[in-house]
């Protein structure tokens, strides 16, 4: 199979997109944590210290997202550079990696996704506690 530059090229868009997703995800748990900071401050309440263990396992997350998209966006340009080369199999070769790496990277995402759901899991159950213990 030879490659042309144009093929590589086609995942430009979708890592430029996945790169800002990854990035607004990022800054939503930036300033979660420094609002969950302020509330352990004035609290000591154990629900929130649960949501920070969460957050900072969903930062770590997050963090080989964009490692995993960065470098298969290097390995795009490296194979499109081959490409111009005539290096086809080196290109084929590095175009397989990138596209493994952003499959990696959209595993990890999922994860991510499936762990942020827990953080709402954690406030949902605190609020029926509270709710259940004014019943009583």
């Amino acid at each position: 199979m030879i490659l042309e530059t144009s093929t590589p090229a086609l995942l430009f868009p979708a890592i430029s997109l996945l790169f800002l997703a990854y990035t607004n995800r990022f800054l939503h748990l930036a300033n979660l944590v420094r609002k969950l900071h302020c509330d352990w401050v004035s609290h000591h309440d154990d629900s929130v210290m649960i949501q920070i263990d969460n957050i900072r396992t969903r930062l770590k997350l997050i963090r080989w997202m964009q490692l995993l998209g960065a470098i298969s966006l290097l390995l795009c340009t490296i194979s499109m550079m081959s490409i111009l080369l005539k290096c086809h199999t080196l290109a084929l070769s590095f175009f397989s990696a990138a596209i493994l790496l952003m499959t990696g990277s959209l595993v990890i995402l999922i994860r991510e996704v499936i762990n942020s759901g827990g953080a709402l899991q954690i406030l949902l159950t605190r609020v029926e506690e509270h709710d259940s213990q004014q019943s009583t």
